[in-house]
């Protein structure tokens, strides 16, 4: 097999599962390019594909992994998106929203941010720098080979990576989603997005980040229609200050609110850095919990999955909701065979990717398929199996395979 280089953060969980999962394949192991590296100017596509010697009709493998869970990246990736980071046009062309942001940090700023576990530093500023690697990246490769072999094109992860971009993508390729409350950046704040709730009649929403992971930045929303009370389900809190602005901070945890003044500041910080804004669809259910589903897609084929329960709105796993099989929640072979030809056709809507972790929703009662989100960096899937493979080995088998990606 032609070589590999990965874009990612060294020695976390997932590059060490890669490096594991081609180590029992008998493959030669990855060349990890560290974003930090990249960031800060330590390396490059370049200088790593000259490392390796790599002809220019012979590209190796391309993957970008997950930037998250490395401080110093996040951290670097602010400063790249703060207004005055030195960039070309052409850096911008995947940021499609929120092109003003709200109290922007400047680069040098950015740069001397100090570690606090689990805040919130600046979400939409993140990912207009991730979106100008992206485009560098992209760029990089073009220079070096004439047709640059991603697993994921840099392109279709900054559209994945974007909930709001993701639905419409979708709705034009006549898949089902969640209906939107309204197109992007119409609902800028609180008051706003109660009085388009009155008018179109709806009062349980999802108010989702635009570019956020797991559960960071999602709120369960919903208004009793008589009595005005009002509840919002979501990992976000906030700490209040006398005299310096409020931190915001994901706690890991479900906290249901139900005081106005608190549910009013933490959507309107949301709304300021983007969100996507989504009917809530009631879920099917496995006893006392409701599900939805993770499927895993490589190379247009639906490969591993699992259900995640839980009796809360909001079911990712590290929320402490159940992994089950398919089997176990007692989906029919029908089901499962929508759930995966849902799923199939979705990642064909981003025919540059071969890879994405696709969480469909089945409606409660009738069991209608909905996507709820395309997760570029969607394969970390714990003791799932497919055909005797873990999503790693798979998408690693597929990928020896010639002519697959």
């Amino acid at each position: 097999m032609k070589s590999m280089i990965v874009i990612g953060n060294s020695g976390n969980r997932r590059t060490t599962g890669l490096q594991a999962a081609r180590a029992r394949l008998g493959l030669p192991p990855v060349v990890v390019l560290n974003y930090s590296d990249v960031l800060q100017g330590g390396a490059s596509l370049g200088s790593i594909a000259h490392s390796l010697g790599q002809a220019a009709d012979e590209p190796p493998l391309l993957r970008l992994d997950a930037p998250g869970e490395h401080f110093e990246v996040e951290r670097e990736l602010i400063a790249l998106g703060a207004p005055d980071a030195a960039t070309s046009e052409s850096d911008e062309r995947w940021h499609r929203y929120n092109k003003s942001l709200v109290q922007p940090v400047p680069a040098r700023m950015a740069q001397g941010m100090q570690e606090f576990k689990g805040k919130l530093y600046h979400p939409s500023q993140w990912f207009r720098g991730y979106c100008r690697l992206l485009s560098q990246l992209d760029r990089e490769a073009r220079q070096l080979w004439p047709t640059p072999r991603w697993m994921n094109a840099p392109k279709d992860i900054a559209a994945m990576f974007d909930k709001r971009h993701t639905h419409e993508i979708l709705s034009s390729a006549g898949l089902p989603v969640p209906r939107r409350l309204a197109p992007p950046e119409a609902i800028p704040d609180y008051d706003t997005l109660r009085d388009t709730m009155v008018h179109e009649r709806t009062h349980r929403l999802f108010i989702k980040l635009a570019n956020g992971s797991g559960a960071c930045g999602v709120i369960a929303y919903q208004v009793n229609p008589v009595t005005g009370a009002e509840s919002a389900v979501t990992t976000i809190a906030v700490d209040n200050f006398a005299t310096r602005p409020p931190i915001f901070y994901n706690v890991k945890k479900l906290v249901n609110y139900k005081e106005r003044h608190l549910i009013r500041q933490i959507i309107n910080w949301l709304l300021g850095h983007g969100a996507h804004i989504e009917q809530w669809i009631p879920k099917a259910s496995y006893w006392d919990r409701t599900f939805d589903i993770r499927q895993l897609v490589v190379a247009g084929k639906a490969c591993h999955s699992i259900a995640r329960a839980s009796r809360t709105p909001i079911t990712n796993l590290h929320l402490d909701s159940n992994r089950m099989s398919l089997t176990e929640i007692g989906l029919a072979d029908d089901v499962q065979h929508t759930v995966r030809q849902c799923a199939e056709q979705t990642l064909a809507a981003f025919p540059s990717s071969t890879v994405a972790g696709i969480d469909v929703l089945l409606s409660s009662g009738s069991y209608r398929p909905y996507i709820l989100d395309v997760n570029p960096f969607g394969d970390l899937l714990y003791h799932s199996h497919y055909e005797g493979y873990d999503p790693y080995e798979w998408e690693m088998r597929i990928a020896s395979l010639p002519s697959t990606i």
